[in-house]
């Protein structure tokens, strides 16, 4: 015979109540709740099954310091693996454990989820061993080791909510936030003095990239046709930003797919044709279209067969893309009325506000760009001609950029950030498995580089999409030239990623 002896969360509990921390479950005298999820533990050859999660309600407010406090108790399970809604793992009625008794929330009360010993329980179970004897969950094998208080070493989290419904938080590093910060101060600046650093909030880079990072499929758009009186009328802000963040995206191994104009279809597969040949991307990203031709054209197109609790995008990403000001008109910066030549993919994010699961990001640097509505009373007040051309289309999150292009590449970096962040992507995985960036070193290379970017924009040119500021087919992106305004820019966010 073997024993096995696993940690147990009922360890930290006294840590918890020695910070201040409520426990209901002891507050109640019971036993704590446990739960099966739908979430597959790593398997073996004999070994398989779901992890079981213990849950403990706690106040909102405490959130971080309960993090905090059992972050470095990792003989005792450590860090949560969940905040939030129980339904995204797989839990339908807290009033039924699996395990346990059912406890009680108070008003204010966030529910939080660890990792249980009694997953390896379920894995006994599932190899069928002719013999077996476990603990009865909830009675617990009492050591002579003492709770070591345990140092935090240099890693310290912290804890953001991305989504209100469902309710959704994300757990990150201090040393994380702080060069995502960074990148966010980076790409604010207003080279063109059009006071766009007045539309900026702190972390909205930060809310943005967390929320995406849990994304398992990302829907991006793009294009502004500012150019009227030209053909193509696009600008060339906007898909190297785009195209930007679908190339980390797919290394991150997520699905990714592009909606545009229809008038434009052509124009950006091609596009993204020659951005493969030429290693921009490694491998293709679908280009797609939206109709318009329902009351409910929209949630068909989100959800699968119209079913908003089956979405099929989870995240939606506008960048530099044309919106709807309050009089249903698409304008540029001058005024002008372009509404002939967008289709209306501000429909999708208005559909999104009210679908569960899915949340939105607006990128831009003007205030007029998709998402922006979120800070439009900011545009009227301080962009010229803002009354007019302000977007009334909010997104949950909107990153300003002094150019739009830059917005997008401090995403794909913060993404790199996020995504190599040990105490994110244990939270990311729900502690099942290896820690993925051990094994995914190719993540770098996804990254927007000075070369990637050169070639991009001479593949532009030949397409004639030219500057958006001088509608100049020249090196140069919103009238700034790429050497050595946004070469630089991009130096600057590779730095500070990789370092």
């Amino acid at each position: 015979m073997v024993t096995f002896y696993l940690g147990c969360s009922f360890t930290f509990e006294k840590a918890l109540q020695k910070v201040g921390i409520p426990v209901r479950n002891v507050e109640q005298k019971c036993n704590v709740s446990m739960y099966k999820t739908a979430v597959p533990c790593w398997s073996t050859e004999n070994f398989h099954c779901n992890l079981v999660v213990t849950l403990r309600p706690i106040p909102k407010d405490k959130l971080e310091a309960v993090v905090r406090t059992t972050y470095p108790l990792k003989k005792s399970h450590g860090a949560p693996i969940h905040i939030g809604n129980p339904d995204l793992l797989g839990i339908q009625d807290l009033s039924s454990p699996d395990y346990g008794d059912a406890v009680q929330a108070q008003s204010g009360d966030v529910p939080v989820f660890w990792a249980c010993g009694v997953t390896g329980t379920e894995a006994v179970s599932y190899c069928k061993s002719p013999l077996a004897f476990t603990h009865s969950p909830g009675c617990m094998f009492i050591t002579d080791l003492k709770v070591e208080d345990a140092a935090a070493g240099k890693e310290v989290p912290e804890v953001y909510r991305i989504c209100q419904n469902p309710l959704h938080y994300s757990i990150i590093s201090a040393a994380a936030v702080q060069k995502i910060r960074c990148l966010e101060d980076m790409v604010g600046v207003d080279p063109g003095d059009r006071g766009v650093t007045h539309l900026r909030s702190q972390d909205e880079l930060l809310k943005a990239c967390l929320s995406i990072s849990h994304a398992q499929s990302v829907l991006i758009t793009t294009g502004f046709p500012t150019h009227f009186k030209y053909e193509p009328p696009e600008e060339n802000d906007g898909p190297p930003g785009a195209i930007a963040m679908a190339a980390i995206l797919k290394a991150l191994g997520k699905n990714v797919a592009i909606v545009t104009d229809q008038r434009a279809l052509n124009l950006n597969k091609n596009i993204i044709k020659e951005a493969v040949e030429q290693g921009i991307l490694e491998t293709p990203v679908p280009i797609i279209s939206y109709n318009s031709d329902t009351p409910d054209s929209a949630l068909l197109f989100l959800c699968e067969n119209g079913n908003p609790e089956k979405p099929r995008f989870n995240h939606l990403i506008a960048i530099e893309r044309a919106g709807m000001a309050v009089d249903g008109n698409y304008y540029n910066a001058r005024k002008i009325n372009i509404k002939h030549l967008v289709d209306p993919i501000d429909e999708l994010f208005v559909a999104a506000q009210s679908i569960p699961g899915i949340t939105t990001t607006g990128i831009g640097d003007g205030g007029n760009e998709l998402g922006m509505g979120k800070v439009k009373e900011a545009v009227k007040k301080y962009i010229k001609n803002g009354d007019v051309i302000a977007c009334d289309v909010e997104a949950d999150f909107t990153v300003v950029a002094g150019v739009s292009n830059w917005g997008g590449y401090a995403v794909a970096c913060a993404l790199y950030i996020l995504n190599t962040c040990e105490i994110h992507d244990r939270y990311l995985r729900k502690a099942v498995g290896f820690p993925r960036w051990c094994t995914n070193m190719n993540w770098a290379s996804a990254l927007p580089s000075v070369a990637k970017e050169e070639k991009l924009l001479n593949i532009l040119q030949r397409h004639q999409v030219r500057s958006g500021k001088t509608a100049s087919l020249a090196m140069e992106v919103d009238g700034l030239p790429f050497y050595d305004i946004h070469s630089l820019m991009l130096e600057k966010l590779l730095e500070e990623t990789l370092k």
